[in-house]
Parts: structure tokens; C-alpha cells; sequence
């Protein structure tokens, strides 16, 4: 399983950016929250879902989406069920620490 990954760093802070493979370019909607998966905000480098959960095991922040990279870093305890919102049917989660 393969899922695309970015990194954005401001002012010494980086925040990852993570989608499953398939969700590039698509647009989730549910009333008025829309999500944009951009290939400019997510389409970084297409890495397999195992070497994506080690750089989000360091990360502070990170922005991920899709059902494959969600259930993987529920597995792996970098996030709780209950972190998760689900748009139009796809699981989104945010982690910010400040």
C-alpha cells in the first residue's frame, strides 16, 4: 500500500501532510466543510504506508487522510479512534502541538 506524503516547514516547524494513494486530487464534501486532498498541500513523495507511520511516530503536527493511513496510525497508537472525523465517507485527523 502506497500513500503520498509532504513535508511543509514554517518559521522551524514542520507539519506533515499524508493521503492514501487514491485520494489525490479529490475533493471531499459534507454540508459546508470542504476538503481539498491537493497535490499541492499532499502530493510529496509516493512512500509505502510503513515508511509513512515512522516519520509520523516523530511528528508533532501532521494532516492525514484516507481510510489505509488512518486505521495504520490507530494501529500503531499515534492516534486515538476518537481523534478522527470521517467527510463523505473518508476518515480525516489533525494533530497540532503548540
Amino acid at each position: 500500500m502506497k500513500v503520498y506524503l509532504k513535508v511543509h516547514t514554517m518559521d522551524e516547524t514542520e507539519t506533515i501532510a499524508c493521503c492514501d494513494e487514491e485520494l489525490l486530487d479529490q475533493e471531499l464534501i459534507e454540508g459546508n466543510v470542504i476538503i481539498k486532498i491537493s497535490n499541492h498541500f499532499f502530493g510529496g513523495s509516493l512512500i509505502s504506508l510503513e515508511h509513512a507511520i515512522s516519520i509520523l511516530k516523530e511528528s508533532s503536527n501532521f494532516n492525514i487522510v484516507g481510510e489505509n493511513i488512518i486505521e495504520k496510525a490507530i494501529d500503531c497508537k499515534i492516534l486515538h479512534k476518537k481523534g478522527i472525523r470521517v467527510i463523505n465517507g473518508v476518515p480525516i485527523a489533525l494533530k497540532m502541538v503548540f
